[in-house]
């Protein structure tokens, strides 16, 4: 596969990185000169904000937020970079690999603790013991900005499964996630644009995971909202009323798309299947959501459950309607922990 399945050149690569890590390093700098600045403004704003209209303190933990990720990612960048020199410049690629997926789950476990310990996060998982051994095809729900690390945290860190994602180009706009995402095996997708070729990838990526190897799908394709779960019923209806009305009886969830999930059950045909199902980010679709004070002092609870290859048909068909049909006990699952949640 090409790296990262991006189809660029070397120089293409070279010109995006030039648009994205001198601004990077440039912003971390400006951050800590301005650190003591920030911290004393955002103080003052969370007091008025909480006199005036009772929001939760929120400027402070974003600002000291944002020089976390920025000191991540610089020195995420940094610890590339000195891999890459370690491997010989890339002579050794398992090595290099190795030290990439360890640097990659360092960051992530960085970022979520940080926001942990920030905003007071608590997280309930439930089905930790279904996620090991491999290979497993994981299936999850995306909600906000914040649940891209869950994967990490939930099902790579703990357990040892070196997940393959399937992501949406757009995230090579994130250096870290650019560099070691294009090192690792990874396919950064055209999003919507359902060809055969870009299928053919994601299968691709699927092939030879072997006991302690996963790939990681986001059905849905991109963060729920209600406006994108009328169009896609909308869009459905023009083709599959049927489907149309079973997307209807999701109130939380987009409809899952079943090309990209085919493709990964077609290129592992021996591994089970993990749905990682979580409530409690809903509403945090930006950061201005976050601004509002609605990640403070969370209860996030995280479920995963495993579907044996047995279970699942090989058909086409019989594929669409087993989909359909786990992510609508999801949909179940969520609203009833909504019903409950304080």
């Amino acid at each position: 596969m090409l790296r990262g399945g991006v189809d660029e050149t070397r120089g293409e690569t070279v010109r995006r990185r030039l648009r994205t890590i001198p601004p990077l390093a440039l912003g971390l700098l400006l951050a800590t000169a301005l650190l003591p600045l920030l911290i004393v403004v955002a103080l003052a704003t969370d007091l008025v904000r909480r006199i005036a209209w009772g929001v939760p303190p929120t400027a402070l933990r974003l600002v000291v937020f944002m020089w976390v990720y920025l000191a991540a990612e610089v020195l995420g960048l940094l610890a590339l970079g000195a891999v890459w020199v370690a491997s010989a410049g890339g002579r050794w690629p398992e090595r290099l690999r190795e030290a990439t997926w360890r640097i990659q789950q360092l960051w992530a476990g960085l970022l979520f603790g940080a926001v942990r310990r920030l905003f007071d996060l608590r997280l309930e998982l439930t089905g930790d013991d279904a996620v090991a051994p491999g290979p497993v095809i994981v299936l999850i729900r995306h909600a906000s900005i914040v649940d891209n690390l869950l994967p990490a945290i939930v099902v790579s860190r703990p357990h040892g499964i070196r997940l393959r994602y399937v992501l949406k180009r757009e995230l090579l706009s994130d250096p870290c996630l650019d560099v070691a995402g294009m090192r690792l095996p990874n396919y950064f997708v055209r999003r919507g644009t359902g060809s055969a070729e870009e299928l053919e990838r994601i299968r691709e990526l699927a092939r030879g995971l072997g006991a302690e190897d996963g790939v990681l799908i986001y059905p849905e394709g991109t963060r729920f909202t209600l406006e994108r779960r009328e169009r896609e019923i909308a869009r459905l209806a023009e083709r599959d009323a049927a489907l149309a009305d079973r997307a209807a009886r999701l109130g939380n969830l987009l409809a899952p798309k079943p090309g990209g999930v085919g493709a990964l059950l077609d290129g592992s045909p021996a591994s089970d299947v993990l749905v990682v199902g979580h409530r409690g980010f809903e509403g945090l679709r930006l950061i201005s959501d976050i601004w509002r004070g609605g990640l403070v002092r969370l209860t996030i609870k995280v479920r995963v459950t495993r579907v044996p290859r047995a279970q699942i048909p090989s058909d086409g068909a019989g594929r669409v309607d087993w989909l359909y049909g786990v992510w609508q006990e999801l949909d179940d699952w969520i609203e009833q922990n909504a019903a409950v949640a304080p």
